[in-house]
């Protein structure tokens, strides 16, 4: 369907693709994948048209039509969501306006001297869009974004007071109701909860069109994809199976390279010796030369490429006491809308408690609680002696100084750290080489996200509450926060959608359930004395709210 042949791209200095090559088939569902800049967005602007190679062709059949969704998304004001969602759905979106234009056109008096022009064009686009199933447009419109995780009243309500995060969702929304041919999604799990994330999932499974796609959420790559293609030092490596099959086969390849490297340097070697031992022995003359030409036709096996992923060893905290914080007939509204009504929870030292439920239930909410940055309207929250707090959540970005680099805001913090130490702890959050040196201004939004969790982690607090932490952080960065997490001494209040994370640290949950409409009362939360992964296999459910 969609052919690479032969591309060779670079930006600048930076050498991206080397005369690769690649297929996308009808159908298929492929996870893309590679270290940070390795060139995975470039590939999309290449498919799309909006880049092109300095090198080699990009094939995409007349006719076939590209869903794009992206990290950027443009303003939206004026509508409502569902229009928004129907107006930027492709050209069947465009079908859907142009006949309520007409609708308009036909019921005003002014235009009556062009009724004819009228009729006939609203005949031809009526027609075209009954044939491509334009009626069943708002049906699904809704369903998409209901799956997305909007509500009703949202979906009514204007998009251009809509956050960042739900932008994004319209967004999508938008790419999956155009039906194209091929979609190309770029981190589409970033913004959504796990309900979200479990809708997406069977959405895109049954798809009948081609995927592909980036994520760093490996339990979603395991269930959609059929094949990953690694971007590996500028080329296209492809690997049939999901992602662990993708991790299995590489290791499995880059043993075998090395083991073949071994034996070529070893062999090598030998030769070598035996050539310095005998070149100034007339008998062995003409053995020397044959080793000699035989050596210089050797085609010289390359050792395995590695990724490198720094491992840092975070300092344990201080010891707190054993009651960490004590919430007592907490009760706190916005507006009608009644979030937490005589609600009362004891954390104690060492517990690690995720927090689960559906939008509006009031996750973020009670961590903002605890931490301080909301107050109870009725209530108490007693915290424990000896506790030093770690808050983070997206307002954190706005701690960083974006007047300095990245390694000037970490010595700037700990002025008393010695650089090693620091270049350390940058390398393990995939700061490196120059990347230390960009201004904090330029970062983006995942990359301010790792040097927050960094800070936060060279010092560590005793009590870490963290608002959804893994958000934009790479595969291979988040095993080493979980890897690192896993031995932290403290205790954890935490939400998060990532699967890997919840099932790596928790050792409590806590479900919380709003209630059935808005201003109600929210149910009494559930408390799970045990893992993610005992909750699941207790309810029967990877979210909250749907138990056997």
């Amino acid at each position: 369907m969609i052919t690479l042949a032969n591309i060779s791209k670079r930006h600048g200095r930076q050498i991206l693709f080397v005369e690769t090559s690649f297929q996308l088939n009808p159908g298929e569902k492929v996870g893309l994948v590679g270290p940070n800049g390795a060139g995975k967005t470039t590939l999309f602007r290449l498919i799309v048209g909006e880049e092109e190679p300095d090198e080699g062709t990009v094939s995409v059949p007349k006719r076939t039509t590209i869903g794009y969704f992206r990290q950027d998304i443009a303003e939206m004001s004026g509508r409502s969501v569902l229009d928004e969602t129907i107006a930027g759905s492709g050209d069947l979106g465009e079908l859907h306006h142009e006949l309520e234009a007409l609708g308009h056109a036909l019921a005003d008096p002014e235009r009556a001297g062009d009724l004819t022009e009228i009729l006939r064009r609203y005949a031809e686009v009526q027609d075209a869009y009954q044939t491509r199933g334009g009626y069943e447009l708002e049906a699904r419109a809704r369903e998409i974004l209901q799956g997305l995780g909007f509500a009703p009243d949202q979906i009514e309500g204007d998009a251009g007071a809509l956050s960042g995060g739900w932008k994004m969702r319209v967004g999508m929304a938008r790419v999956l109701l155009g039906r194209p041919d091929v979609l190309l999604m770029d981190e589409p799990t970033n913004h959504l909860d796990i309900e979200s994330i479990l809708w997406l999932e069977r959405f895109l499974k049954g798809f009948p069109g081609a995927v592909l796609l980036t994520c760093h959420d490996k339990d979603f790559l395991n269930r959609v994809v059929g094949r990953v293609l690694d971007i590996d030092a500028g080329e296209f490596v492809s690997y049939t199976g999901d992602y662990d099959d993708f991790v299995r086969q590489r290791a499995l390849v880059a043993a075998n390279q090395e083991a073949t490297y071994a034996r070529q340097q070893a062999m090598l070697a030998k030769e070598r010796r035996f050539i310095e031992r005998f070149q100034t022995h007339v008998a062995k003359a003409a053995q020397v030369q044959s080793r000699v030409k035989k050596l210089e036709k050797i085609e010289l096996v390359e050792p395995p490429r590695r990724r490198r992923v720094v491992d840092f060893e975070f300092r344990q905290p201080s010891r707190s006491g054993d009651d960490v914080a004590e919430l007592k007939g907490l009760t706190k509204a916005f507006g009608a809308r009644v979030v937490y009504d005589d609600f009362s929870l004891m954390i104690r030292r060492a517990e690690r408690w995720c927090v689960m439920g559906r939008n509006g239930a009031g996750k973020s909410t009670l961590l903002k609680l605890v931490a301080g940055v909301l107050q109870p309207d009725a209530g108490s929250i007693r915290l424990g002696v000896g506790l030093k707090i770690g808050y983070f959540a997206q307002q954190s970005l706005e701690q960083l100084d974006p007047a300095l680099t990245v390694f000037g805001q970490v010595q700037k913090t700990f002025p008393a750290a010695g650089q090693g130490a620091l270049r350390s702890l940058l390398g393990a959050f995939q700061f490196s080489g120059d990347d230390v040196d960009k201004p904090v201004r330029i970062l983006s939004g995942g990359e301010r996200s790792r040097l927050v969790l960094a800070q936060m982690l060279f010092d560590p607090p005793n009590f870490l509450i963290l608002d959804e932490p893994t958000n934009h952080l790479d595969l291979e960065t988040k095993e080493m926060l979980v890897g690192a997490l896993r031995d932290f001494a403290g205790t954890m209040l935490f939400v998060s959608h990532d699967r890997a994370f919840l099932r790596g640290l928790s050792n409590r949950v806590l479900e919380l359930r709003p209630g059935d409409r808005d201003g109600e009362s929210p149910l009494s939360p559930l408390v799970y004395d045990g893992s993610y992964s005992e909750f699941v296999a207790r309810t029967g459910s990877e979210v909250a709210g749907v138990h056997r």
